[in-house]
């Protein structure tokens, strides 16, 4: 052992860092809340082992979920001196490099990758209407394998998890199976495939399962809220019957729950692993105080950051009359923090859609802020444009009549939906089904309104554009923001912007339909927009600026906004108060002010002086998912005469949820814990 050198190792370690640095738990959970150090304990518990002989680090693999994280922990490895010894990779590139020697030992034809899975899904399934395109098939099948739901589960498991497939889960689950087959047939794998095929040939080789464990005796995995069942599973192959596995993670960060993630392994790792023990990182060296404590009021109910920073400015909220008002006082707010010596590099602003990335990039762009878009490729990269692209170069008409015309389809596909929404629904809830049809729409509609806007706005300064001209002036044009790089104001989405942090954060669209994004509808999606939420805001170090618009435009459409629910709760943290007791004062005045309503109309409160309240809107929303889970009408659940009275009434125990009209033992017992938990967290 190299006491010099492991002292080296633990020097300006807090005691939670050394405490997971030095623990020689075999199996061992770090929970690590943000801006706490947590790749700094990864990598040091790694380095520590090696010195003090505890792990040999030539049989070290770390797991990630990106290339970049892979690269970073390789990096640092390499800076505490274990050089070209411990291995880190992701779960894809580990399981593929296995693969592929089990294949050369063989001598056997490595499948093809199939990369393009769009193309691939195009081709096999003839195009039944105009809103089911082959992404949403393959989403579909994504999430599917993602759980390892096989093709004839598909349908019962897409029902139990509340799926909006494009088309009835029967048809999906065909088109999945016939996608399989084909694949197959021709000697493909997916990306899914690959881990599939990895933990297949491990569990079916004894000795090649043997000489994996023996090369990789020690496992650590990064991110560990991210892993999915799929994932998972392959790690538990990995690990074998006798494990020696360290996971770090923070379940207060889980927002790919969406994409088939599940946080439960880490929350529930002893019970995966037992006899594991856990350590907590709670000390944050990221932000100010006063940013830590507006994040924490987003998630109330989860364990407090402890900030070791100094005090700085609060945290602000402004509203502007439409979303150009809104990206020119961003603009002018990042102008003013440059000429103060803030690099444009330590700024950023944070957004909840790509399509939101695409447009406030050019509005930025044009007010000569210079830009930095990162998301999930840039607006003319993405499948949904390139789709659109394609069909108005077939077409061959200018670029106006091709911007009205994938306009004007939109709005039929629209109008479509609405009607076939209606036809599945009883006429006591054609209201709910209306709500559902003003919902802003999917990524998909989002991505094509900001693509029609930009193509408007070019028209502006060149009306004879044609298609193609536009194409390249998205790409080339001097409008045009850069992808990464340079000395840049970074424009990004919430979910890209996790592992990043900046000096000075705005969160743009701060309202209802965005943040919370508008078909979050269910308990569990509505919590992990809260994390979202909490994911951007623990990004700023020592500034951070929120802003709405009571006005935005979607496409064609000017939509009136609403703030997000969660504002009130940022708000008064930001001014030092208690959210809970700001909330409890919110509700009580509410409720004095809807009793003196009440009595000057008779004792009778009008159902149109509180369709706008956030706690009738709140439970109207649930009230629709829980029916849809249950295939029955709403009105089954609630009618809206009994949740106007719940709004009236406010009430904070199951007693008082009982002395409402309308609710009786068995729906208290059933629903009561949802619907105080809505009342309590949109009462204002």
């Amino acid at each position: 052992m190299d006491d010099a050198a492991s002292a080296q190792i633990l020097a300006g370690l807090n005691d939670e860092q050394r405490a997971g640095v030095t623990s020689d738990a075999r199996l061992l959970v770090i929970r690590a809340g943000a801006g706490s150090g947590k790749t700094r304990v990864l990598t040091r518990r790694i380095a520590y082992g090696a010195v003090t002989d505890q792990l040999d680090p030539r049989r070290v693999l770390a797991l990630t979920f990106t290339r970049k994280a892979a690269g970073e922990l390789n990096h640092r490895l390499r800076q505490l001196g274990l050089r070209e010894s411990a291995a880190a990779g992701t779960f894809h590139a580990i399981a593929l490099s296995q693969l592929r020697q089990k294949w050369a030992e063989r001598g056997e034809t490595p499948p093809t990758l199939l990369d393009r899975k769009v193309g691939f899904v195009a081709r096999l399934v003839p195009r039944v209407n105009d809103r089911t395109t082959p992404l949403d098939l393959v989403s579909e099948i994504e999430w599917a394998k993602a759980r390892r739901i096989l093709p004839e589960n598909y349908a019962a498991a897409a029902r139990k998890f509340d799926r909006k497939p494009p088309m009835e889960p029967e048809r999906v689950a065909r088109i999945y199976e016939e996608y399989e087959a084909t694949k197959a047939k021709r000697n493909l794998m997916d990306f899914d495939d690959i881990l599939i095929l990895c933990g297949r040939m491990l569990q079916r080789d004894r000795s090649a399962a043997e000489a994996f464990r023996w090369s990789f005796r020690h496992l650590f995995v990064d991110e560990f809220q991210d892993v999915n069942p799929l994932q998972f599973a392959l790690l538990k192959v990995f690990a074998g019957p006798d494990p020696d596995l360290c996971v770090v993670g923070d379940s207060r960060q889980a927002i790919y729950a969406w994409n088939g993630a599940d946080s439960s392994y880490l929350d529930d790792f002893a019970e995966h692993f037992p006899g594991a023990s856990s350590v907590s990182l709670q000390m944050n060296y990221r932000s100010t105080p006063e940013i830590l404590r507006c994040a924490s009021a987003v998630l109330p109910t989860h364990d407090t950051l402890v900030p070791t920073l100094p005090s700085g400015p609060a945290p602000t909220i402004a509203s502007h009359a439409d979303d150009q008002a809104e990206a020119r006082s961003i603009a002018r707010m990042l102008r003013n923090a440059h000429s103060q010596r803030t690099r444009w590099r330590d700024m950023a602003v944070l957004v909840r859609t790509n399509a939101q990335v695409a447009l406030l990039a050019n509005a930025l762009s044009e007010a000569d802020v210079p830009v930095a878009a990162r998301g999930e490729g840039r607006l003319v990269e993405r499948p949904e444009v390139l789709d659109a692209i394609d069909q108005m170069r077939r077409l061959g008409q200018p670029l106006a009549t091709s911007l009205d015309d994938l306009a004007a389809r939109m709005a039929q596909d629209e109008e479509d939906a609405a009607l076939a929404a209606l036809d599945e629904v009883d006429a006591e809830d054609l209201e709910a089904a209306e709500d559902e049809r003003l919902e802003e729409g999917s990524e998909r509609k989002q991505l094509l309104q900001a693509f029609i806007r930009l193509g408007r706005d070019h028209l502006a300064v060149d009306p004879n554009a044609s298609v193609q001209s536009f194409v390249d002036a998205l790409k080339t044009g001097s409008n045009e923001f850069a992808t990464a790089g340079g000395d840049r104001v970074d424009v990004t989405t919430f979910h890209q912007a996790k592992g990043l942090e900046w000096d000075v954060v705005h969160v743009a669209g701060m309202e209802r339909g965005l943040s919370p994004i508008g078909h979050a509808k269910t308990p569990d999606a509505i919590a992990e927009e809260h994390r979202l939420i909490y994911v951007a805001l623990t990004r700023a170090k020592r500034q951070l600026h929120l802003h709405w618009a009571t006005e935005r435009k979607f496409g064609d459409r000017v939509s009136s906004r609403k703030p997000s629910p969660m504002l009130d709760d940022i708000g008064a943290a930001a001014r030092g108060q208690d959210p809970r007791a700001s909330r409890s004062r919110s509700a009580q005045r509410a409720g004095e002010a809807r009793r003196n309503l009440t009595a000057k109309n008779g004792g009778l409160l009008k159902p149109d002086q509180d369709e706008d309240d956030p706690v009738f809107q709140a439970l109207k929303a649930w009230r629709l998912s829980i029916a849809r889970a249950n295939d029955v009408p709403a009105f089954v659940i609630f009618n809206n005469k009994t949740l106007h009275a719940i709004a009236h009434d406010r009430p904070g125990d199951k007693r008082s949820l009982l002395n409402v009209s309308g609710v009786g033992p068995a729906k208290a017992e059933q629903y009561g814990e949802d619907v105080l938990r809505l009342v309590e967290e949109n009462a204002d």
